[in-house]
């Protein structure tokens, strides 16, 4: 199907109210359903409007911001002291209710970020279009076939994200609803039933061979395949079976079986980790300044988060299953160093992010059992079996992940710098507006790139983000950020590996974890690991693999039990202080990035609320609240 305009309105009746106004009929101009699915373009334009909502992630959040990456323990947001009144600093200064929520704010950018009336809305014409494909006049019955497929597993996507954000408040909806149907009746279904519709919708795709595996023309970007079918299933089992909610009972055997299945289909049909660098007169080059001596590991990591998959039958990515249909921007500008080009930061690498990066033996550098021994996490665990992480010089001998995913004081970038150095930066001057190789200095008192508590175009931490950026990317040299890659292989193996620890296979989700760190130039885990060190093993390479990538803010939330919170992870997120001394030497003192603590770290936080006025009809209408503990 090639890209059609989409010059239609059409019935769109939504299960939770947010209803769009029905068509009229003809002679007014405007057309019905029974005219839209009686001609072969007007079908294919529907089913356009099934993508419409998808949404673009990565740095499209509202005002060039990653979003959850930056409300969990990974980030900081510069915008959080620079502009306050958007998404982060309102996070973290807990100003958020069901009337007026941050995450789903509807009058930023026409509403783009009402996840809960869009996702409703795209589920609402998935449903009816699934109504009326089977009798639609579709002229070639192979379109037929696939179109259905996709609406299929739209609609599973579209659930599956309510489900992250909201949690278990969504009845299920298998076919559309008319005005005049009684919604008093509609009741909201547990957590495991929802994932089980979602999974009987990627079960129905899977099942038509119509739909491929991969996309393999530029032609049909951003359509769906049937690995995005397999990867939401190992993903929303995985959801189900963990602690917040599981409702008490064990599906650990399910998520570890439904796993297993997806992962060996996904090999069977082609998919494998990114395991080469495509592009070396680039990421191994001198210029690149990826990792000691030039770490291939640490190169291929970088390349694989800088480049846009292909859409070809035998693509250099074997690895991306389903990547948005926009790139990051300019992410230089926005979302890298903001010295750079004089802008913002944005996201500012954790410490506690920097400490889950273990040493190169593979020895965690803190005890994962117990990481810090106070509430500000300013008194780190150290494990006492790694005798190679050195708090005095602690970027040496680090996971090559971390160097292609960080910014870290001493590191380098050479890039277009819109400045000229000035005396203060010791490591730089002289050196004028251009093209150059730069240390990245962030101590207190470096004048472009050291840390600062309010400044836009400083780090809040110490760190700066590395991993979408690419190596030379500037005003000289515009590669915009990647595609944003939703779903990717790398993820259902670590899906596969904590599935299958969990239901007690230790052997498989070992061999499964390993191939993730032997991709990363890491050492295997021990096979002689418990499960409960073996877990928190997982847990920490999950941390780290999918760094960034809006996997954390989920994962932590669903590992919390229902009467739980994240006062151990989101309360406090501290920085490195560093001080350069005389001799050009450094000292390193953890602190916390504000002396408040973040806000967003209560019980309520592990869901985002219905927004009010939803709420309220739902609660007239059926005569329950529907409303999310807390809010």
């Amino acid at each position: 199907m090639k890209t059609i305009y989409v010059y239609l309105f059409v019935l769109s009746v939504l299960a939770m109210g947010a209803c769009k106004k029905a068509l009229d009929m003809a002679p007014d101009g405007k057309i019905s359903l029974n005219d839209v699915f009686s001609d072969n373009t007007k079908v294919a334009a529907f089913l356009n409007s099934c993508y419409d909502n998808m949404p673009i992630k990565g740095t499209k959040y509202f005002f060039w911001s990653r979003g959850p990456v930056e409300w969990s323990d990974e980030a900081w947001d510069t915008d959080a002291e620079a502009e306050p009144w958007i998404m982060s600093g309102r996070m973290y200064n807990g100003d958020a209710s069901a009337g007026n929520h941050p995450v789903t704010n509807r009058d930023f950018e026409d509403g783009k970020y009402d996840y809960w009336g869009r996702y409703w809305n795209a589920i609402s014409n998935c449903s009816v279009f699934l109504s009326r494909i089977d009798s639609a006049t579709v002229s070639n019955p192979d379109d037929r076939k696939r179109w259905k497929a996709e609406a299929h597993l739209l609609r599973a996507y579209y659930y599956s994200e309510l489900l992250k954000w909201f949690g278990p408040v969504l009845p299920i909806a298998k076919t559309p609803y008319a005005f005049t149907d009684d919604f008093s009746k509609i009741k909201k279904e547990s957590y495991y039933d929802v994932v089980k519709f979602i999974m009987e919708d990627c079960d129905a795709a899977l099942a038509i061979n119509e739909l491929p595996w991969r996309i393999v023309s530029s032609g049909e970007f951003g359509r769906v395949n049937r690995a995005m079918a397999e990867a939401i299933k190992s993903k929303m089992i995985l959801f189900a079976a963990s602690p917040l909610y599981s409702s008490g009972q064990n599906h650990w055997q399910e998520a570890y079986e439904v796993n297993k299945t997806s992962l060996a289909h996904l090999r069977a049909n082609g998919f494998e980790l990114y395991n080469k660098v495509n592009l070396p007169h680039i990421y191994l080059s001198d210029d690149a300044y990826l990792g000691p001596d030039k770490n291939v590991h640490t190169a291929l990591y970088n390349e694989y988060f800088t480049q846009t998959a292909q859409y070809a039958a035998n693509p250099i990515d074997k690895e991306t299953i389903y990547q948005c249909r926009e790139n990051q921007g300019n992410i230089w500008d926005i979302d890298g160093i903001g010295a750079q080009d004089g802008y913002k930061s944005g996201t500012c690498p954790s410490q506690e992010l920097v400490d889950a990066y273990e040493t190169i033996n593979g020895e965690p550098v803190l005890n994962l059992a117990n990481p810090y021994a106070d509430d500000k996490h300013l008194q780190p665990n150290y494990n006492t079996a790694n005798k190679m992480y050195d708090p005095n010089d602690p970027y040496k001998n680090r996971d090559p992940r971390f160097y292609a995913s960080i910014y870290y004081n001493g590191s380098k970038r050479k890039c277009w710098w819109t400045f000229a150095e000035t005396p203060q930066s010791y490591e730089n001057y002289p050196g004028g507006i251009g093209n150059r190789a730069r240390v990245i200095s962030t101590y207190v008192g470096e004048p472009q790139t050291g840390i600062h508590p309010t400044t836009r175009k400083a780090t809040r931490t110490g760190y700066f983000e590395r991993k979408f950026l690419h190596p030379n990317c500037g005003n000289d040299n515009p590669v915009a950020g990647a595609n944003w890659k939703l779903f990717r292989l790398g993820e259902v193996i670590l899906n596969f590996a904590e599935a299958a620890a969990e239901a007690g296979q230790l052997g498989e989700a070992i061999t499964a974890v390993n191939e993730i760190r032997a991709r990363a130039g890491m050492p295997d885990l021990p096979t002689s690991l418990p499960k409960d060190e073996l877990i928190r093993r997982i847990r920490n390479e999950r941390r780290v693999e999918l760094a960034m990538e809006e996997n954390r803010y989920f994962d932590i939330r669903r590992w919390t039990a229902p009467s739980g919170d994240l006062s151990k992870t989101d309360r406090w997120i501290t920085a490195m202080e560093i001080t350069r001394k005389p001799d050009g030497t450094f000292t390193y003192q953890r602190r916390t990035v504000r002396d408040t603590e973040r806000k967003n770290y209560t019980n309520k936080f592990l869901f985002v609320p219905i927004p009010l006025a939803e709420a309220n009809r739902l609660m007239a209408i059926t005569g329950t609240s529907w409303q999310n503990a807390g809010w």
